[in-house]
């Protein structure tokens, strides 16, 4: 299990509220051939005493993609003063750019609009254990301003054992689990939803019952621009790779879904395809950087190409800080690394 889904009620608590104003999570598509998009940044823990949570709504990101690209930050309350990586660079997943892709693994949402050459990215919540969100292709079959939520019997049994009792119905409005949006898909009787919150700590976590859960202002945009009918696919790869246009080579590795409450998502075994094995062991790939960031399991884009030189923070995205980026709000960009320095 992974280690930070034993935070999720201490964090209801601790991150109510305390969400900054986020970033544009909008992306222009790449060239043809490219699915590399986006920029690392770095940033600074302020002197606030707010949990990690604030940081990751501010940037539109997920709580574990931020712990994935900073090992041993404290989540409940990060040390004043510490850099940050940002993890804003990522590879699009390899699938028809259309509608709503969902990647289980990395917990994110890429939105395509139809006839239009962007993407938007959401960070979000999935299925627990025992009640995991399938992988699925199936389409948005009704739209719900303001749903009422009625918890199954299954929902009933697993709040049972932890000693609540849950009403019949919860009615719309601020209160209601499911937030003010929801959009029903096709799949099965729909009992899967891609609907809002009304707490935020869950997102880039695993703690539904296998709807796929967003924060509220971002459900409110989905649901404004999504059409009904839209398409809609849902996977499961922990490890994405790529062959730019330039011929550079990229592997993204995200902490694999844990199976039992005993599994380490950073330890476990990561089945691998046999394409991803033809990429790693071309004559073009350097089998060392993949077997490194296979192990680091970042969640961010790593250059693998054969020849880049083998260091001790090889599985990790290169960080270039400028030296001119002492103002307030100075940036500079890495064009090897595809990262964002900044100062908070």
């Amino acid at each position: 299990m992974r280690p930070a889904l034993r935070l999720a009620g201490a964090l209801l608590l601790s991150c109510w509220g305390l969400s900054a104003p986020a970033l544009a999570t909008e992306y222009p598509l790449p060239e043809a051939g490219s699915r590399l998009i986006g920029e690392n940044t770095l940033t600074v823990v302020p002197d606030d005493k707010r949990p990690l949570e604030s940081i990751a709504s501010h940037y539109k990101i997920g709580l574990l993609g931020m712990l994935e690209a900073n090992p041993g930050v404290d989540p409940w309350l990060p040390k004043a003063g510490t850099q940050l990586t940002v993890p804003l660079q990522m590879l699009l997943p390899d699938t028809p750019h259309e509608g709503i892709v969902i990647n289980l693994a990395e917990l994110r949402l890429y939105y395509y609009p139809k006839g239009e050459d962007r993407v938007i990215v959401y960070p979000i919540g999935i299925g627990q254990l025992g009640a995991a969100t399938p992988v699925m292709v199936t389409s948005i079959s009704q739209k719900i301003p303001n749903p009422t939520w009625t918890p199954t019997p299954n929902i009933r049994k697993r709040y049972a054992k932890e000693g609540i009792t849950l009403p019949g119905v919860v009615p719309a409005g601020p209160d209601n689990p499911m937030g003010l949006f929801a959009m029903r898909l096709a799949r099965g009787t729909g009992q899967y939803l891609i609907h809002g919150t009304n707490a935020d700590f869950g997102i880039g976590m695993r703690v539904s019952s296998g709807c796929i859960r967003l924060r509220p202002e971002d459900i409110e945009a989905l649901f404004a621009s999504v059409p009904k009918g839209t398409r809609v696919q849902v996977i499961n790869q922990p490890v994405k790779y790529a062959i730019e246009p330039d011929g550079k080579r990229y592997i993204e590795v995200h902490q694999p879904l844990s199976r039992t409450d005993k599994d380490d998502p950073q330890t476990m075994p990561i089945a691998l395809t046999a394409p991803m094995k033809t990429f790693m062991n071309s004559p073009q790939s350097d089998t060392a950087l993949i077997k490194a960031a296979l192990e680091r399991r970042s969640g961010m884009p790593v250059l693998v190409s054969s020849g880049e030189p083998v260091t001790q923070d090889t599985a990790m995205p290169q960080v270039v800080q400028s030296q001119q980026g002492n103002e307030a709000g100075r940036a500079t960009i890495s064009e090897a690394s595809g990262t964002t320095v900044t100062k908070p």
